[in-house]
C-alpha cells in the first residue's frame, strides 16, 4: 500500500507541478519570422448562437468595432434552430450591414455541424470563433491575425479572463484555473504547441479547415487536426476576451462533465497523436496535459484510500491523510454552503469539481454516451 500511495502521489504531483516545470527546461523552437503581407488578410469571424437574444447584438456590435479595417471583416451567426428571436436581430442588423449574415440551421445539430456548415461561407482567409457571449478586447483581431505572419503557425488560441461579482467561489476558482492553463499554454506552445483550446476567441487559416463529426468538440479537434497537418498551434496573450463565469455550481458541474465526455471522445478519435515517434514532443504534451489530467481523479482517489490503509505505518502517513481530509472537506464545505469569499477555499472546491466532473464523464464515456447539443451557459 506504501508503494500505491507513493505512485499515485507522485502522479498526482507530475500532472499539476511536474508538466509544467517539465515544459520550462524542454528545447524551445526558434521563432520563425515570416514575410509580413503588405496587406491585411480578410477576416471571417463565426458566433454559433442558439437562443443567445439577450447578448448576440452587443456581441456583433463588438466584433464590427474591433481596431481592423472594417471593408476587412465578415460576420456569420449560426443559428441552431433558435426560438427566441435571436433570428431576427441579427437580421436586423444584416438589413444595416452588409458584413453581418446569418445562417439558420434547421434541424437543430449542434455547435460542430453549425461551423461546417458556416466555413463554405466565410471569404476570411483567416477565420475566428466566437461564442455568442464572447467580447474582446478592441485589438484582440488585430492581434490574433498579426500571429500568423509566421508560417508554421495554423492556429492561434488567445487568452480568455472570466468577470464575475466580487466573492463568487465558481467564478473566482475558474478564473484560477484559466490562468493556470493559460500559464501551460504559453510554455507549450513555445516547445511544441498548445493542447486544447477554450472556443472563444480562436483563429485558424480556412484553408486548413476540416470538417468535424457532429459529436466531436471543436475547441479540441480543431486544433488537433491543425497540428496532424504539420502546423502549429500557439498562444497569443495579447488577443483578450471578457467572459462571464458561471455563477451557479450545478451549472457549472454539468458544463464540465459535458466538456470532459467530449474531449474523452476527442482523444479517442485522435488517438494516433498519441505515437512518440510520429508525434514527438506533442505527444507528451497530449498525454500530460489531457489524457493523464482527465484521469487524475484515479490517482487522487488511490491515493486517499492508500493512505488511509496505512496511518498505522508512521506520523508521516497520519498527517498527510489527515491533510488531504481536510482539503476534501473545504471544498465540501464550500459547495454545501453554496460559495465562500476565501479564495482558496474557492480553488479547493474548483479543483474538486472538475475532477469529479471528470470522473463521471469517464462512465458515461465507458458507457459509450456522447453529447451533440445543450442548453447554452445553462449545463
Amino acid at each position: 500500500m506504501e508503494l500505491l500511495f507513493w505512485l499515485s502521489t507522485i502522479l498526482v504531483f507530475y500532472i499539476y507541478i511536474g508538466y509544467p516545470i517539465l515544459l520550462r527546461y524542454l528545447p524551445k523552437r526558434p521563432v520563425v519570422e515570416g514575410v509580413v503581407a503588405s496587406g491585411l488578410p480578410k477576416v471571417t469571424i463565426l458566433i454559433p448562437a442558439y437562443n443567445e437574444a439577450a447578448v448576440i447584438e452587443k456581441t456583433i456590435e463588438n466584433k464590427l468595432s474591433q481596431d481592423y479595417p472594417a471593408d476587412l471583416i465578415q460576420v456569420i451567426v449560426i443559428s441552431d434552430e433558435s426560438e427566441d428571436g435571436t433570428d431576427e436581430i441579427v437580421q436586423t442588423i444584416a438589413a444595416k450591414d452588409s458584413r453581418v449574415g446569418l445562417i439558420r440551421q434547421v434541424p437543430r445539430q449542434g455547435k460542430t455541424s453549425g461551423l461546417n456548415l458556416a466555413i463554405p461561407e466565410a471569404v476570411g482567409e483567416i477565420v475566428i470563433f466566437s461564442d455568442a457571449n464572447s467580447h474582446y478586447q478592441s485589438n484582440a483581431v488585430r492581434q490574433l491575425v498579426d500571429c500568423f505572419n509566421d508560417p508554421d503557425v495554423g492556429y492561434v488560441t488567445g487568452k480568455m479572463v472570466y468577470v464575475n461579482e466580487e466573492g463568487n467561489v465558481i467564478g473566482d476558482g475558474c478564473s484560477a484555473y484559466m490562468k493556470y492553463e493559460n500559464y501551460l499554454r504559453s510554455l507549450e506552445a513555445k516547445v511544441s504547441s498548445v493542447v486544447g483550446v477554450d472556443g472563444g476567441i480562436d483563429a485558424i487559416r480556412k484553408s486548413l479547415y476540416q470538417p468535424m463529426n457532429a459529436d466531436q468538440l471543436p475547441d479540441f479537434v480543431l486544433p488537433l487536426k491543425v497540428v496532424t497537418q504539420g502546423k502549429r498551434v500557439i498562444f497569443c496573450e495579447n488577443a483578450l476576451l471578457n467572459e462571464e463565469s458561471l455563477t451557479n455550481s450545478q451549472s457549472e458541474f454539468r458544463m464540465r462533465v459535458r466538456v470532459s465526455l467530449r474531449a474523452y471522445w476527442a482523444m479517442w478519435d485522435m488517438r494516433h497523436l498519441f505515437n512518440p515517434f510520429s508525434y514527438g514532443l506533442f505527444s507528451l504534451q497530449i498525454t500530460s496535459h489531457k489524457l493523464l489530467r482527465y484521469l487524475a481523479f484515479i490517482p487522487l482517489f488511490l491515493a486517499l484510500v492508500s493512505n488511509g490503509l496505512i496511518t498505522g505505518e508512521g506520523w508521516f502517513y497520519q498527517l498527510t491523510f489527515v491533510l488531504q481530509i481536510l482539503f476534501y472537506s473545504a471544498a465540501a464545505f464550500v459547495s454545501l454552503n453554496d460559495g465562500t469569499r476565501n479564495r482558496w477555499l474557492g480553488l479547493a472546491n474548483y479543483f474538486c469539481l472538475i475532477n469529479v466532473a471528470a470522473a463521471m464523464a469517464f462512465i458515461k464515456f465507458i458507457k459509450r454516451e456522447k453529447i451533440v447539443i445543450w442548453k447554452p451557459r445553462v449545463g
